[in-house]
C-alpha cells in the first residue's frame, strides 16, 4: 500500500476519531521542497550539469535554476548566474519521494538518531538537511564528482498546533529524537 493510500484510508480516519474533528480541519501535506546551493561550484558547466541530473534523478522531476538577483564583489557573484537549483513536488510524485525519504534515506544517514524538534518553522513547516546525495539509492556512489547537500522542506497546511504536527508526521512514519 503506498503512502497515499495509507494516508486516506487509515491515517486521516484515525487521527479524525482521536481528536474528533472532520478532516478538513487535519492537517495536510501541501508540497515538499527540495533546494540546494551551487556554491564554489558555480563557474564549472560540468559540474552544474551533473548537479542537475542527479538532482532531476532522486526527484523524479526537472530542476529550477535560481539565479542572482544581483552582484556581489566579495562572493565573485555576477548578476543572473546561477547560485541554486530547486525543485517543487505536488501530488503523486511529492507522495513518492516522501515514501522513499521516509523508509529508505533518512534511515541510511549516518548517525540518524531522528528529527529535531528545531527543524519547525513558525508555520511548522518541517525543513530537513542532507549533507550528501549518495544515501538516495538512485545515485550511484562511482558515478559522484562532487558531493553537495540539499534542503528539503516538507510545507504543511493547518498547522496551528506543533504537537498536532509532529503527531501527524509520526503517524505517516516520520522518527523525531526523544526528548530529554
Amino acid at each position: 500500500m503506498t503512502l497515499k493510500e495509507r494516508m486516506n484510508k487509515e491515517i486521516v480516519p484515525e487521527l479524525c476519531k482521536q481528536w474528533s474533528v472532520p478532516a478538513l480541519a487535519l492537517p495536510c501535506i501541501k508540497k515538499v521542497t527540495v533546494n540546494t546551493g551551487v556554491g564554489r561550484i558555480k563557474e564549472s558547466k560540468e559540474e552544474l550539469e551533473n548537479i542537475v541530473r542527479e538532482l532531476t534523478k532522486i526527484t523524479g522531476q526537472k530542476p529550477k535554476s535560481n539565479a542572482a538577483k544581483k552582484s556581489i564583489s566579495t562572493f565573485k557573484l555576477r548578476k543572473g548566474q546561477v547560485v541554486g537549483y530547486s525543485v517543487t513536488l505536488r501530488g503523486n510524485r511529492m507522495y513518492d519521494f516522501l515514501e522513499r525519504l521516509i523508509n529508505i534515506v533518512l534511515p541510511r544517514s549516518r548517525e540518524f538518531e531522528g528529527i529535531r524538534y528545531k527543524s519547525f518553522d513558525r508555520s511548522n513547516n518541517l525543513t530537513i538537511a542532507l549533507k550528501e546525495q549518495n544515501i538516495f539509492p538512485e545515485i550511484r556512489a562511482d558515478d559522484i564528482k562532487q558531493a553537495w547537500g540539499m534542503s528539503i522542506t516538507v510545507s504543511i497546511n493547518n498547522a496551528k498546533n506543533r504537537e498536532n504536527v509532529v503527531e501527524y508526521l509520526r503517524k505517516i512514519g516520520f522518527v523525531f529524537e526523544k526528548e530529554q
